[in-house]
């Protein structure tokens, strides 16, 4: 019978992986997506995916029925360095003795990864429900699966990805198939993943740290590193990004970020607005300062007023979001303004480019 077949093959499948997952879980340990200096889950690859696939059907002698075809469709999550969930729906159908077979159900997937590169070998188990029919004759069924995988990055949203498993199925007394009602198939899947954003960056931690020359020792009492109009012999945050409006002790209290931060008529921010919001993060999370942070959203008076609220409260929103996902622990508070609050000409352009703008605001 095909399953006194299926369990060794299946077991070989996985065990044949260790070997090679022990000695690359050593070596990619060492440029996972995280910095242990800091949390692992601001680095680690999070991202949500889809998982379109098609399957072969090899069916269990019980079956008494022909090999066949079949595919659907998975949407998951990567939870961190070793495991992904991820719930599947299929279709199947293949001939037999009692007529044409059909399967129809899905599975919630456990998949755990030896190690994450290029080339990712995994285990899966899986369990759920199926509506089996043989001709006109169908009946509802639990399954339960096991097996083994490996997927194939062709790009940082695109990856090839196959498994085999090992299917037990049981259709709970329905007789769809008479004499039995337990069945052993093997699965083999054939797809591709699609995950949903950008990937995070590597961090190799195998690399040696440059060298961080010795700070010259400050002759002048009034010498200002940092160019916030605080000396640094009286500077609690050493560092301040530019442009950051401080207070008396040097940490900050206000910044207005200017510029083409944002898509046009969008809150998706831009590639330059990600690198400063990505400096700005950093020194955050370096400051001391645990203040409650406003992110103000203002825009020039093209459009109409609710239109521009709306447009400002994204726009903060997006700002927050991006700086929480940087790992920002302070609390951050959304509030659009609109065009209410011009600092400049809404009569010109220079005005009104002025006008759209981001601040943030350290409360006390």
């Amino acid at each position: 019978m095909l399953k006194n077949k299926l369990l060794p093959i299946v077991s070989l499948s996985i065990v044949s992986f260790l070997p090679l997952a022990q000695a690359a879980d050593r070596s990619h340990d060492d440029h996972w997506y995280t910095d242990q200096r800091h949390d692992d889950r601001r680095y680690q690859d999070d991202r949500w995916y889809i998982a379109p696939f098609g399957s072969f059907v090899r069916t269990g002698g019980d079956r008494n029925a022909k090999d066949g075809w079949g595919g659907g469709m998975g949407i998951g999550k990567m939870l961190n360095k070793h495991f992904n969930v991820e719930l599947k729906g299929f279709y199947e159908e293949f001939g037999g003795a009692n007529g044409p077979w059909s399967l129809t159900g899905g599975t919630a997937d456990l998949q755990y990864y030896f190690f994450r590169d290029k080339f990712s070998p995994y285990a899966v188990i899986g369990a759920g429900g199926m509506n089996s029919c043989a001709s006109a004759n169908c009946g509802a069924s639990v399954i339960g699966e096991a097996g083994a995988g490996f997927t194939y990055e062709v790009h940082d949203n695109f990856l090839l990805r196959s498994d085999v498993r090992y299917r037990y199925n049981n259709n709970l007394n329905a007789q769809v198939q008479p004499g039995t009602d337990e069945f052993h198939d093997m699965v083999v899947n054939v797809g591709f993943v699609v995950p949903f954003g950008d990937k995070p960056k590597r961090v190799d931690r195998t690399e040696k740290p440059a060298p961080i020359a010795a700070a010259p020792v400050a002759s002048n009492p009034n010498l200002d590193s940092d160019g916030d109009g605080v000396p640094d012999s009286m500077d609690k945050c050493p560092g301040t990004l530019k442009d950051t409006k401080v207070d008396n002790s040097g940490c900050p209290a206000r910044l207005v970020l200017k510029g083409q931060h944002f898509q046009r008529n969008s809150a998706e921010l831009t590639l330059n607005a990600r690198n400063i919001l990505d400096e700005l993060g950093q020194n955050i999370i370096a400051n001391p300062q645990k203040n409650d942070i406003e992110v103000q959203g203002h825009t020039s008076s093209e459009g109409s007023d609710a239109y521009n609220m709306r447009l400002s409260q994204r726009r903060a929103q997006s700002v927050v979001n991006y700086l929480k996902m940087k790992g920002v622990t302070n609390r951050l508070i959304a509030k659009g303004y609109g065009e209410t609050q011009p600092v400049a000409d809404n009569r010109t352009e220079e005005g009104r480019s002025e006008n759209r703008r981001v601040e943030l605001i350290w409360i006390e």
